[in-house]
């Protein structure tokens, strides 16, 4: 496991991303674009594939690597949209969970799939 920071990866990233002057190619748009690209592309590696095909899938290396490499691909984005919006990604999903703890009683939601307007209560 590595013990880097979100911190330290976004760093390294603008590093990799400054040492070829692609910044100026990282408008808020083109980001917001690239990680909806992104994640339809790892969203093609499951496309049409039950959970039973996709844990088959993942035991083999090249498929495996595949995933990976889009997973990388999207959180690599999305630290870059971070880091362009000044938005900490660490602050936005505490911040979230607790908007969705207020949304999403235990005693009401669980084991129900509906979106928190959808139910009783």
């Amino acid at each position: 496991m590595n013990d880097e920071t979100l911190t330290q990866l976004t760093q390294k990233l603008i590093k990799f991303r400054d040492d070829r002057n692609w910044q100026q190619f990282h408008s808020h748009k083109d980001l917001v674009a690239a990680l909806a690209i992104e994640t339809s592309e790892l969203q093609e590696e499951f496309l049409w594939k039950s959970e039973d095909d996709i844990a088959q899938m993942l035991k083999v290396p090249l498929s495996r690597e595949a995933v990976s490499d889009e997973m990388a691909d999207v959180f690599a984005y999305l630290l870059l949209i971070s880091e362009k919006t000044g938005i900490n990604l660490e602050d936005a999903l505490l911040a979230k969970i607790v908007k969705n703890n207020d949304k999403y009683p235990v005693d009401k939601v669980k084991g129900d799939s509906r979106k928190y307007n959808k139910y009783d209560g």
